[in-house]
C-alpha cells in the first residue's frame, strides 16, 4: 500500500464516518423532540467519535539514534525542510526532542518540560530563526550548568515538510535522541541514552540508526548498537522492517542502489555479526538535501545559499559542446541535488513503509469499529421494525422475559472478572519474582567488584605502591541471567572495570594489611588526602550506579516486552469469554423477536491501548513529583543517582580510610530500595491494565445489555401513544434503514479495497 492509497483510503473511512456519525445524530434529534432521552444510541455516538479522533491525531513516531559526529542534527533539519535544530558541534543534543508535526500556517513553538511538572515552559514561539537560536541557548546552558532546571524533554511543533502533503499523518512526531559524549555525563548519556533506545524500540513505528559515512577505516557500529542490539536477536527479527541505518555525511554524489560500496558491505558485515540479516542502509548527504530543500521552498538565507555553492556547486558544473564551462544557478539545481542528496529516497520509503504497516493497522481498527457501529444502528432500526408490527402485550412480555435474562447474563461477567484477578496477581507475582532476580544477581556483581579490589590490596607491597590493573586479576566473564523463561539478558561489563576506575580515581593507594594481618583489613582503602577520598567516592557512585541502571534497562526491557505479551494474550482470553456473553444474548433476541441481529463484536482497537511504557512513566513522574521535595540539588545531577551512597571516611591522621564492606552495603541497600519503588510500580501498572481491559469487555457487553433494554422501554412508550401512526412511522424507519444501508455498503466497500492491501506477515 503506497502512501497516496493509504490518504486515500484514510480519507474515505473519514468522510463516511463523519456523515455516519451526522445520521446517528440526526436520529437522536428526532427522538429527543419525542421526550426520548437517547440513551440506547449515546455509547455508539461516543465509539464512533472516539474512532474518528484515533484516525485523524494517531501519533506516528520516528525516533533518530545516533553517537556524536554523524549529523544526526543536520539528518533531522533535512526532514524537517529547516534549519531548526541547532548542529553546532557545542550543541551536542542534551535531552530528548520531539519534533510534532503542525500545519502550515499554525505558530510554531519551542516547549521544555520539566522533572516534577505537568505543564511544558514556552522558551520561543512564531519565528523558526527564533527557535533555532533559543534550542541552541539552552542546550549550551544545560550544557554548561549541568542541567539546573531539571528538563528533561524538548519539544518543538513545526510544519515537517516530509509529510506536508498526507494529512493522514498529522500526529506524525520525530524523535531527536541525546547522542553519548565524554566528560562529566559520560555515565549519564551511556545509561540513558540505553534507556531511551530500548524503549523507543519497544514503542516507535520506526528506527533510523544514523552513523558516520566518513568513517570507512573504523568501526562503523557503535557501542550502543552492540549493547542495545545484543542477545536481542529474535526481539529485533521481528522489527527488521522497521529499522534502518543511514551512512549520513557521504557528501558527494552517490547511488543508492549501488551493490559495489564498500562501507555498505561493511556495515552489512557488522550488522550481521548482531544477527541482523539484511538490514536496511542508506546512504546520505543531509547536509546537501538540507540546504537543496531550502532553496527549493524559497527559505534559505544567504548563509545557506553560500554554503550550498562552496561545497555543492562544483558537482553540477556544465560543459558545453565548445569545452565552455557553465555554473548554474542553485536554483535551477536544488532539485537534482536533494535527489541526489538521498534524503527524499529515504523519506519516501520510511513513510511509505510506515502506512503500509502501523497505517494499515489503524484504519483497520477504525474500520472494524465504524462497522460495529453502523450495524448496532442497523439492529436498533430491525428491532424498531420488528416491534411495530407486535401486539403490545407480547412485547411488554418480552421486556420482562428480556430483564430477568440480562440479569443471569450479568453473573457470568463476574466469572470473567474472576478469571481476570487470578491472572492479574499471577502477572504481579511474575515481574516481582523477577525483579527479586535482578536485585539477587545485581549484589552479587558489586560483591565481585569489591573482592576483585580487596584481593588486588593484598598484593600492594609498600605503603604508597601503585594500584596495578592487569587481565589477570580482573574478571572479564559475562554474567548471564535466566529470565522469563528460557530468555536470558546478559550483565556486559563496562570498558573499564570496577578497579579500574578506582585507579582511575586516584593513583596510589597506601597499604591496607601491612600493620594488621586479619583478614579484614583488606577491605580497607587508604588515601593520603581528602581530594583522592572524594575521588573514591565519586568513581564509586558514578560507577557502580551506571553498571545497576544498566542491567536494569534490562530487565526493565524483558519485562515490558513479556508484560505486552503476556496483555496480549490476555485480553485474546477475555475476548473470547465475553463475545460468548455477547452471543448468547443475541440469539435470545433473535429468537424472542424473531429476528436477525449483527454480532456485537467485542473489540480492543490498537488506539486504545496506551502501553506498558507510558504507564509506567505516568507512574515513575507520580514518583517524582512525590519524592521532590526531598531530593537535594547535588542528587540530581543524573539519572544514574537512585544507586548513589554517601561513603564515608575515617580520619587516621596521617591517611583516610575508606571501608570496602560499607560501600558494598550501602550500595545494596540502595539496591533493594529501588526494587521496592519498581516492584510497586509494575505492580500497579498491571493492575491498572488488566483492570482496564477487562472493564473495557464489561463495558461493551453492558452497553449492549442496555441498549436493548433502553430501546425497548423507549418502544413500549411510544407504542402506548394513542396518536402514533404506526404507518408513518413504518415508512421512516424503512426511509431511514435505507439511508444507512448506503453507509454500510460504503463501509464494506472500503473493507474489501483495504484487505487487498494487507501487509503480509513475516514468519520468524
Amino acid at each position: 500500500m503506497s502512501s497516496e492509497q493509504f490518504q486515500a483510503a484514510h480519507d474515505s473511512i473519514y468522510i463516511t464516518g463523519r456523515l455516519l456519525l451526522q445520521y446517528l445524530q440526526e436520529i437522536q434529534s428526532k427522538r429527543l423532540a419525542k421526550g426520548n432521552d437517547t440513551k440506547c444510541l449515546q455509547s455508539i455516538e461516543e465509539d464512533i467519535t472516539k474512532a474518528l479522533y484515533a484516525l485523524k491525531e494517531h501519533n506516528y513516531q520516528l525516533a533518530v539514534i545516533s553517537p556524536t559526529k554523524t549529523g544526526k542534527s543536520t539528518f533531522l533539519n533535512a526532514i524537517i525542510g529547516a534549519d531548526i535544530l541547532a548542529t553546532e558541534a557545542a550543541a551536542c543534543t542534551v535531552c530528548r526532542t520531539d519534533i510534532r508535526h503542525i500545519d502550515v500556517g499554525q505558530v510554531p513553538r519551542f516547549l521544555e518540560y520539566r522533572e516534577g511538572k505537568r505543564q511544558p515552559v514556552v522558551i520561543a514561539e512564531g519565528d523558526g530563526a527564533e527557535i533555532h537560536q533559543k534550542f541552541l541557548e539552552r542546550t549550551q546552558y544545560i550544557r554548561n550548568h549541568n542541567n539546573p532546571d531539571h528538563t528533561i524533554r524538548f519539544e518543538i511543533e513545526y510544519p515537517i515538510e516530509a509529510i506536508s502533503t498526507l494529512s493522514s499523518l498529522a500526529g506524525f512526531t520525530l524523535i531527536d535522541t541525546p547522542g553519548v559524549v565524554n566528560g562529566d555525563w559520560e555515565y549519564h548519556y551511556s545509561t540513558e541514552l540505553k534507556q531511551i533506545t530500548l524503549e523507543l524500540l519497544r514503542k516507535c513505528h520506526a528506527i533510523l540508526f544514523i552513523l558516520n559515512y566518513t568513517s570507512a577505516t573504523e568501526t562503523l557500529i557503535s557501542d550502543l548498537l552492540r549493547d542495545v542490539m545484543g542477545n536481542r536477536q529474535n526481539i529485533l527479527a521481528d522489527k527488521t522492517d522497521n529499522i534502518y541505518f543511514i551512512l549520513n555525511k557521504a557528501d558527494k554524489t552517490i547511488d543508492v542502489n549501488t551493490e559495489n560500496n564498500d562501507i555498505i558491505k561493511k556495515v552489512e558485515i557488522e550488522l550481521a555479526g548482531l544477527g541482523l540479516s539484511n538490514p536496511i542502509i542508506y546512504p546520505a548527504s543531509s547536509k546537501k538535501g538540507l540546504l537543496a530543500k531550502l532553496i527549493q521552498g524559497d527559505t534559505a538565507a544567504n548563509s545557506h545559499t553560500k554554503e550550498f555553492v562552496k561545497l555543492f556547486l562544483g558537482e553540477y558544473l556544465e560543459e558545453s559542446e565548445d569545452g565552455e564551462i557553465r555554473v548554474p544557478q542553485p536554483i535551477e539545481i536544488a532539485s537534482k541535488a536533494l535527489k541526489d542528496s538521498g534524503i527524499t529516497t529515504i523519506q519516501e520509503t520510511i513513510i511509505q513503509n510506515l502506512t503500509k504497516k502501523y497505517g494499515w493497522n489503524l484504519i483497520s481498527d477504525v474500520l472494524a469499529q465504524l462497522d460495529k457501529a453502523a450495524k448496532a444502528i442497523e439492529d436498533s432500526l430491525n428491532t424498531e421494525l420488528k416491534v411495530w408490527g407486535m401486539e403490545i402485550e407480547a412485547l411488554k412480555n418480552q421486556v420482562i422475559e428480556y430483564r430477568e435474562k440480562s440479569e443471569s447474563v450479568t453473573k457470568k461477567i463476574d466469572l470473567v472478572k474472576n478469571f481476570s484477578d487470578a491472572k492479574n496477581k499471577e502477572l504481579i507475582d511474575i515481574s516481582t519474582s523477577e525483579i527479586n532476580i535482578f536485585a539477587e544477581k545485581a549484589k552479587n556483581e558489586i560483591q565481585k567488584g569489591i573482592e576483585q579490589l580487596a584481593n588486588l590490596n593484598t598484593e600492594i607491597g609498600n605503603p604508597t605502591t601503585d594500584l596495578k590493573v592487569t587481565q589477570s586479576n580482573v574478571n572479564r566473564e559475562i554474567t548471564e541471567i535466566p529470565f522469563l523463561g528460557d530468555s536470558t539478558f546478559a550483565i556486559n561489563e563496562r570498558k573499564a572495570t570496577f578497579v579500574e576506575a578506582i585507579k582511575r580515581a586516584v593513583v596510589n593507594l597506601f597499604n591496607s594489611n601491612t600493620d594488621n594481618p586479619q583478614v579484614l583489613q583488606v577491605y580497607k582503602l587508604r588515601v593520603a588526602t581528602r581530594e583522592d577520598a572524594q575521588n573514591i567516592r565519586r568513581a564509586v557512585n558514578e560507577f557502580f550506579g551506571s553498571q545497576i541502571q544498566s542491567w536494569w534497562i534490562d530487565t526493565q526491557d524483558q519485562l515490558i516486552r513479556q508484560g505486552t505479551r503476556s496483555r496480549e494474550e490476555l485480553v485474546q482470553e477475555i475476548q473470547e469469554q465475553v463475545q460468548q456473553i455477547s452471543n448468547e444474548i443475541t440469539t435470545y433476541i433473535e429468537e424472542g423477536l424473531k429476528i436477525e441481529l449483527n454480532i456485537n463484536c467485542i473489540q480492543f482497537p490498537s488506539f486504545e491501548f496506551l502501553g506498558i511504557d507510558t504507564e509506567i512513566q505516568s507512574q515513575q513522574e507520580v514518583y517524582a513529583r512525590l519524592e521532590k521535595e526531598t531530593i537535594t540539588e547535588s542528587d540530581r545531577t543524573t539519572s544514574t543517582n537512585v544507586y548513589q551512597v554517601d561513603i564515608p571516611f575515617e580520619d587516621k591522621g596521617d591517611f583516610l580510610e575508606i571501608d570496602l564492606y560499607q560501600i558494598a552495603a550501602q550500595v545494596k541497600l540502595k539496591i533493594d530500595e529501588q526494587v521496592s519503588i519498581n516492584q510497586e510500580i509494575f505492580k500497579q501498572v498491571i493492575d491498572r491494565q488488566v483492570t482496564a481491559d477487562f472493564r473495557s469487555a464489561e463495558q461493551q457487553i453492558k452497553d449492549y445489555i442496555e441498549r436493548f433494554k433502553d430501546e425497548f422501554n423507549y418502544l413500549v412508550s411510544e407504542r402506548e401513544k394513542p396518536e402514533a401512526n404506526t404507518n408513518e412511522i413504518l415508512v421512516n424507519l424503512q426511509a431511514q434503514k435505507k439511508q444507512l444501508n448506503e453507509y454500510l455498503s460504503e463501509l464494506n466497500s472500503i473493507r474489501e479495497s483495504l484487505n487487498s492491501w494487507k501487509p503480509v506477515l513475516t514468519v520468524v
